[in-house]
């Protein structure tokens, strides 16, 4: 389709002399742009898709796919109950939970808690939990005599393995003089590390037998199950329903629970899409004013070329080249700088912070304690493609134009 002569009067275009620099300078500030433009746009949305699977992992480990409650608050006959939604087809496990909040102080700090009552056996099928003890051992929690607390909790109340927590349920003992708030010790017997700052501040997980004795249920308070996968969780809740709502069961899938967050999420990930996706834009605009600049000053080359035979789709086709040369080696310069810095974010992260003596990324704020970063091939292919579209459509009018300069016009006035 292209000649050589086309491709050697594109290259020799692209390499402008002295006094051609200002068109060359623009060629490489277009490529530049294009290049920070695609490997912005992937970076972006790589970090936003690690997020969004790292929440997901992290908030699904912990809280389970469906949570099945009760017409009352506490659900006594549980057992039997239980057995009768493990029968269910896609239903992996069932764990009868007990959860309250409670006020947790230690040696001289206090903070607010979430206490779950659990039996160590599902404790362990939970492999993000047992997977996550950063200190201490199971042992006392399996003899129904301590409790795992999150690692940051303990650091923030100044406590460690085998030490006491002090723990103060606001729905106290009723006496003459009112309301006393019940107050139990426990022994640490592990601390946990998942790496989000909201469990790991806390949350405290309890023998199920010491929580029924702590908060005084004759039972749970509702039931977590796991699934084969997210997303078969709402079709096998609907199941549930179906199957067991006679017995005044109610179960709620993780969408409905967290529909706010992952929505909110969602939507800032498409608004981020479409703001950046501006950059490669005008990167592209670059592109046009550059080409219709060495148009303009190539007038008359273009006359010259024309009356020893060249034809006006060669010149469209030289000129083609030279722009689309500057967005496709820019859209691939974007395309592995963004992958690389995709890969090594985080180490790229601890530099800037080491460089900088400042926090980029607050566990606090963020949830989680290191930025992730998952590559998704076909988005990378979209925003690749999105920038090889833009470059060839950017050259389509300054091309026509030099194909349709009059030779005779353009030798006249120079």
């Amino acid at each position: 389709m292209f000649k050589a002569f086309e491709w050697m009067m594109a290259a020799r275009y692209l390499r402008a002399r002295r006094r051609e620099g200002f068109v060359s300078v623009i060629a490489w500030f277009s490529l530049l742009g294009i290049a920070l433009g695609v490997a912005t746009l992937i970076i972006v949305m790589s970090v936003m898709n690690g997020f969004r699977e790292e929440l997901l992992s992290r908030i699904l480990g912990i809280n389970g796919h469906i949570n099945v409650y009760g017409h009352q608050r506490v659900i006594r006959d549980y057992n039997p109950l239980a057995s009768e939604l493990a029968k269910i087809e896609g239903v992996i496990s069932v764990t009868p939970m007990i959860e309250g909040q409670i006020m947790a102080t230690g040696k001289g700090g206090s903070s607010g808690a979430m206490v779950r009552g659990l039996s160590s056996e599902d404790f362990k099928k939970r492999d993000l939990l047992s997977n996550s003890i950063k200190a201490g051992s199971l042992k006392l929690f399996e003899a129904g005599e301590g409790i795992v607390i999150g690692s940051r909790l303990a650091s923030k109340l100044g406590l460690w393995v085998g030490d006491r927590i002090n723990l103060i349920s606001p729905k106290g003992n009723v006496t003459a003089f009112g309301t006393v708030p019940r107050m139990r010790s426990y022994v640490i017997a592990a601390t946990f590390d998942i790496g989000m700052y909201e469990y790991d501040s806390s949350f405290i997980f309890m023998p199920l037998k010491a929580a029924q004795n702590y908060f005084r249920i004759p039972g749970v308070n509702y039931f977590e199950i796991l699934t084969p996968s997210a997303d078969k969780a709402e079709s096998i809740s609907y199941d549930i329903r179906i199957a067991l709502g006679k017995m005044g069961l109610n179960p709620v899938d993780w969408k409905r629970t967290n529909a706010s967050f992952f929505n909110a999420l969602q939507v800032e990930r498409n608004v981020m899409f479409m703001i950046l996706t501006l950059i490669i834009i005008v990167a592209a605009f670059n592109i046009i004013s550059g080409l219709i600049m060495l148009v303009k000053d190539k007038g008359k080359d273009i006359a010259i070329l024309r009356t020893m035979g060249a034809s006006r789709g060669s010149i469209m086709r030289i000129f083609f080249i030279a722009g689309t040369s500057v967005g496709v080696f820019g859209t691939l310069f974007g395309f592995g700088l963004g992958l690389a810095f995709s890969e090594n974010i985080e180490t790229i992260r601890q530099w800037i912070e080491g460089l900088s003596g400042t926090e980029l990324f607050a566990a606090e704020i963020y949830f989680l304690s290191k930025l992730p970063a998952i590559v998704d091939y076909g988005e990378v292919g979209l925003v690749v493609g999105m920038g090889l579209g833009l470059s060839f459509l950017a050259t389509l009018y300054p091309s026509w134009r030099a194909a349709r300069l009059d030779p005779v016009e353009a030798l006249r006035y120079e």
